[in-house]
């Protein structure tokens, strides 16, 4: 028993000192030790503040009552077993006191992030109007004054019970009956006006939160919150320390009764005027006339959720919706034209998995919308990296020396244009394969195109799904890629990613570390050689900023003849006033009601350099970061430039706005309190199911109606809930100096405009469209719709869905037809071109961007197979003709044969 008292202890300062150690050296490699240095002093400090309380609170009562309640033993024991016993108590006392204090100070140490936040706070400038505090006050410093109103109640209330215990413990020993003696019982009267006194502090936070109240018709202080609770909070306050004091007198006068009676009296106050009250004035005063008594809250909840969501800066404007798509408009409107995005990320990932992992170890995981700008054209393209995945190796091949010191990375990616694809069905492709140099040429697919972008080192340690440590620099070469003959290229790091563990003791920690022998023990690790882990990009980040929320999709940039991953970070909070806070399944995020983009930041695929730069200089939050930690953050004017052009608006920011913008749009307070202007996302039919799911948030290259040229946007639209047709839809700009600007474009009200749901129903009812979808969605393949594109043009709305073909039983779907909508019309294409072509009903409609295009390539199927239907057209219209004129020529001659026979 004593050994283990002195093992374990041991065990855990060695258990915590290696992960300090091991985290030190991680963070220095990465640059940012001021971070961890930061971090590991402020729960050094908290823990030792709340050890130090804890144990003098605890031990210092432990000893008051143990002395107090000690007394003769009754039982007959040796005078020698007496004092042993009494020396355990003693030393039960110490250690009980020990570990509560353990246990509540690393309770503290925990709250280090708000312990900072509020040493740190930056203001927002906006004060709540219901206090007038700074929005701050409830961001940074509220929270600490209601964990240490938490803390200290828990604190008390143990040191209650454990005293009591002793008491009966002293008792027990002392064989007679567990008795309240007068100092026992002013003992525990001392901390019952203790406890009472941080109950009443929780009453003083229950009135500062009312900003935050869940109670009325919205969230925030409504009706009842600001004329029941409100005054009722601070009665309760106040009796509570009259209480506490009363109590506190009476145990020194010895006056049970004088302490105990205005406790019940407390508590009837409790029941009364905090529960009981506010429910009366809710049912018979707020009630019955709730717009009337509700209608200046409802306006502060719209206020500040606007403010909350960054829902304040959207630009209204109106959008007509009423141009036809003619010729003149597709040419007026060729980028746009040329980038409807054909190609869904799920099907394309899949394509990509059947024809471009080259290897069995390798994998992707999805793949991204982007924009790069290829042979002089600005592109929506899309791409996925070729990430190391050791686990597919088949069984036999899965050795510690393969999976850690051999394949330890992945390689290169696969782009390809959204809209064009083969005859076969099959992607167009920018970037492809592993050339035999191991460099990954990104360029158009026109014979003899010169690369736009070269990626000379495409090599990927550091990925979204790569997450297993690996060791570089070892005596075992490792495998870089496998030319077209099977011929393996192995080569070494040149990197400077990784934490050096040539020295045996650093081998030792890590074997500990990972839980892994094989690194002590294993010959091949030298003097050079260095872990590589936390390798995943959601891990590094989370690791080097635990406060920020992270985007669910980072997204792969070839750029500076490198690849990088940049991922969206988001600074939230749940305490901002009045604020409507999402739903806990509505994102991956968690609960919270306030939300910025105001973190991007960039990983280097080889390196795992990661940088973070400051994005919103307008957000407190993440000015307060920066407070805390001033070497992590960096200026956005230092990002590279070419980095910078592939920043976007992040798709899970604009998801949760736009969801918010459902309802939040009107400013109204009685359409708000009525919903009578309430919103919906449209419903689309996607992939292989029957029903409708909602339609999501896309990215689309085109030009927003004003404006003099095109950009990279997301776009939601919107319908009536409840109904089909389409009311609006909002724009999120992605491309500088328009970069974050948010527009919403209302449709006029006396004006119908077909929403998605009806353009579905549409292509549904059509019967060639019918018959084709029956003659191809046969036994043995499968039809997948893709998703339904609201592309507003001009001033008119064109709607486009890719349809795929899949075999049964293997996931590698060929994107087979093109069906185009207009307000008038549904056709369905062999590609972009036919199907524009039966829309316009003219062969000229695309002939500018034919012009345009055919210099690049003459495989592009959106030349190809437009030109090979141009050319049948005019085939067909040629021999029209030619006929036509037979006709007239045979007209002609039995004219002239009826001359001659009458002359």
């Amino acid at each position: 028993m004593v050994l283990a008292l002195i093992l374990v202890p041991i065990f855990v300062l060695l258990w915590l000192a290696r992960g300090i150690f091991t985290d030190y050296l991680w963070y220095s490699k990465m640059g940012f030790e001021d971070v961890f240095i930061t971090i590991l002093l402020t729960k050094i400090i908290l823990f030792f503040v709340g050890f130090a309380f804890v144990l003098a609170l605890v031990l210092a009562n432990l000893f008051f009552v143990n002395r107090k309640t000690a007394g003769p033993l009754d039982a007959p024991l040796p005078e020698n077993m007496i004092g042993i016993i009494k020396k355990l108590l003693v030393i039960v006392c110490v250690l009980v006191s020990l570990v509560l204090a353990v246990i509540l100070g690393s309770v503290v140490a925990s709250k280090w992030e708000l312990f900072l936040r509020f040493s740190n706070a930056a203001g927002f400038g906006v004060k709540d109007p219901l206090h007038g505090n700074d929005i701050s006050f409830y961001v940074f410093e509220l929270p600490i004054y209601a964990f240490l109103q938490g803390w200290l109640l828990v604190c008390v209330v143990i040191t209650m019970l454990a005293t009591t215990a002793l008491a009966f413990l002293n008792f027990t020993l002392r064989g007679t009956a567990f008795t309240l003696t007068t100092p026992l019982r002013n003992h525990l009267l001392v901390l019952g006006s203790l406890a009472i006194l941080v109950l009443s502090a929780g009453y003083w936070i229950d009135w500062l939160e009312l900003v935050r109240s869940e109670h009325g018709i919205v969230y925030g202080a409504a009706y009842a919150d600001v004329y029941a609770r409100q005054p009722a909070y601070l009665i309760l306050t106040i009796a509570g320390v009259v209480v506490s004091l009363v109590m506190l007198l009476g145990s020194f006068l010895g006056k049970i009764k004088l302490s105990l009676a205005p406790v019940g009296v407390w508590v009837i106050l409790i029941i009364g005027l905090g529960t009981v009250w506010p429910s009366v004035v809710q049912q018979f005063s707020v009630d019955p006339n709730e717009f009337v008594k509700e209608t200046k809250y409802i306006e502060r909840n719209i206020e500040f959720t606007k403010l909350g969501f960054g829902l304040q800066a959207i630009e209204e404007t109106f959008y007509e919706a009423e141009g036809e798509i003619t010729a003149e408009l597709m040419e007026e409107n060729i980028p746009t034209v040329e980038n409807i995005r054909l190609w869904d990320y799920k099907p394309l990932t899949n394509v990509y998995k059947q024809i471009q992992l080259i290897r069995p170890y390798y994998d992707f995981k999805d793949a991204d919308v982007d924009r790069y700008t290829i042979d002089g054209e600005y592109r929506q393209v899309l791409l996925a990296a070729r990430e190391v995945a050791p686990e597919k190796l088949k069984e036999e091949a899965q050795t510690w020396v393969n999976q850690k010191l051999f394949y330890t990375h992945g390689i290169g990616i696969a782009m390809s244009p959204a809209t064009e694809f083969t005859p076969e069905g099959r992607p167009i492709f920018f970037a492809k394969d592993i050339p035999a140099n191991g460099e990954i040429p990104v360029s158009s697919s026109r014979q003899g195109a010169s690369p736009d972008i070269m990626v000379k080192n495409p090599r990927i340690y550091y990925g979204e799904n790569t997450k297993d440590y690996v060791i570089v620099d070892t005596n075992t070469k490792e495998l870089d890629y496998q030319t077209g003959e099977g011929e393996l290229i192995v080569r070494s790091y040149e990197g400077s990613g990784g934490v050096s563990i040539g020295s045996y003791f650093r081998k030792l920690i890590y074997a500990w570390q990972m839980r892994d022998i094989n690194i002590l023990i294993s010959s091949q690790i030298n003097e050079n050689s260095k872990i590589q882990y936390r390798r995943s990009v959601e891990e590094r980040i989370s690791t080097l900023a635990p406060f920020l929320k992270l985007d669910k999709d980072p997204y792969i940039v070839a750029a500076n003849d490198q690849l990088y991953w940049i991922q969206d970070a988001y600074t939230t909070s749940d305490k901002f006033p009045y604020s409507q806070p999402t739903d806990e399944d509505e994102t991956s995020l968690g609960h919270y009601n306030y939300i910025r983009n105001s973190i991007k930041v960039v990983m280097n695929a080889y390196t795992g350099d990661v940088g973070f730069y400051l994005w919103d200089t307008t957000d407190p939050v993440a000015l307060t970061y920066q407070n805390m930690f001033p070497t992590l953050f960096s200026d956005r004017d230092s990002m590279p430039s070419d980095l910078i052009s592939h920043v976007r608006y992040p798709q899970g920011l604009f998801a949760i706005q736009a969801e918010k913008y459902i309802k939040y749009h009107m400013e109204n307070p009685q359409h708000f309190y009525g919903n009578e202007d309430l919103w919906a996302f449209p419903q689309e039919k996607f992939g292989q199911q029957e029903g409708l799911q909602p339609l999501e948030p896309y990215y689309v290259i085109m030009r927003l109606p004003g404006e003099t040229k095109e950009e990279f946007v997301q776009l939601i639209p919107y319908t009536p809930d409840g109904r089909p047709n389409m009311v609006g839809w909002l724009a999120a700009r992605s491309d500088a100096p328009e970069y974050g600007k948010l527009i919403a474009f209302n449709f006029p009200k006396d004006r119908q405009v077909d929403g998605p749901e009806q353009v579905e129903a549409r292509i549904d009812n059509d019967q060639d469209i019918s018959a084709w979808f029956t003659l191809r969605c046969t036994e043995g393949s499968t039809c997948i719709r893709g998703n339904l594109l609201v592309i507003p043009i001009g001033n008119s709305i064109l709607y486009a869905e890719p349809i795929y073909i899949q075999a049964e039983g293997v996931s590698f779907p060929e994107l087979k037809k093109v069906i185009l909508s207009t307000a008038h019309k549904v056709v369905m294409g062999d590609s972009l071109n036919d199907a524009l072509y039966q829309i316009t009903g003219t062969k000229d409609t695309i002939a500018a961007m034919q012009e345009d295009v055919k210099k690049k390539t003459t495989s592009t199927p959106v030349n190809l197979e437009g030109a090979g239907d141009s050319k049948l057209s005019e085939i067909r219209n040629s021999i029209g003709n030619l006929k036509a004129e037979l006709d007239k020529i045979e007209s002609l001659f039995e004219n002239l044969e009826e001359a001659i026979k009458g002359d």
